[in-house]
């Protein structure tokens, strides 16, 4: 049986789909609007462009687009979890599985999973969470107490919505104790700027790379965040979200 994905920074339990009815309504509107999703493994440390191929209500499993090479599929095989994302029609849906398997759909290669057993669908646009570049890091930066110091640690952005963002704190200095307050945190988001912003510890977990080596994951809340502060955010979610869906259709 599959849990609800644990991406978000946010609570998103309020969005949880239990109806099997609406779970394969939702995924084959996916299909059907020929939608690419994300298709997420090792807390999203690795992301692949996917799509929904078929959804079998009568053999309760899901047919999806599989990715290019054979060790990149068989990561995603051997992941303990793999996460999904896409939009339909401007609403976030988010689901999970853990145990995806190879397929053929058409005479060609594909993976397989079960239908999952409740979705997130993010009926409001504000709590749309989107990952952040991989390939330019933005970082955020918090004042923290090291050996009776103050030093300014720059953490890697993972993600961000309306209601916070995830960090990567691969060296564990940063006091994850849920509910602590970090004020004056700097976010430095391209094309918009430098901004200042209070972050709320929500969650943290610590992750194993492809490597060997570890990394921890923490999700914030924002605290108090202007009206002015949100509209800059929104504004940069809307930039990732062009940039994403023009390499999704290719258009430049």
């Amino acid at each position: 049986m599959q849990s609800p994905p644990s991406l978000g920074t946010e609570n998103q339990s309020p969005f949880q789909v239990d109806s099997r009815r609406e779970i394969i309504s939702l995924l084959r509107g996916l299909k059907d609007s020929n939608q690419l999703i994300s298709m997420l493994i090792h807390d999203g440390a690795e992301v692949f462009i996917t799509s929904i191929l078929h959804v079998d209500d009568n053999n309760s499993t899901v047919i999806v687009d599989c990715a290019p090479g054979q060790l990149a599929n068989q990561r995603i095989i051997e992941a303990h979890r793999v996460s999904f994302e896409g939009l339909l029609d401007k609403i976030g849906i988010q689901f999970s599985t853990t145990g995806v398997h190879r397929a053929e759909f058409e005479n060609r290669p594909a993976l397989q999973f079960s239908i999952p057993s409740n979705l997130i669908r993010l009926q409001r646009r504000e709590y749309y969470r989107i990952n952040t570049p991989v390939s330019t890091p933005i970082k955020v930066s918090f004042s923290v107490e090291v050996n009776d110091s103050i030093e300014v640690l720059k953490l890697s952005l993972v993600d961000i919505s309306c209601g916070g963002i995830a960090v990567l704190d691969e060296r564990k200095i940063l006091d994850c104790t849920p509910g602590k307050i970090y004020e004056h945190c700097k976010l430095d988001l391209p094309t918009i700027g430098l901004i200042d912003v209070a972050l709320q510890i929500r969650n943290s977990q610590d992750l194993v790379l492809l490597n060997g080596k570890t990394n921890r994951r923490i999700g914030c809340q924002f605290f108090n965040l202007s009206n002015s502060v949100l509209t800059s955010v929104q504004r940069y979610i809307m930039k990732l979200e062009r940039e994403r869906n023009s390499k999704m259709t290719g258009i430049r």
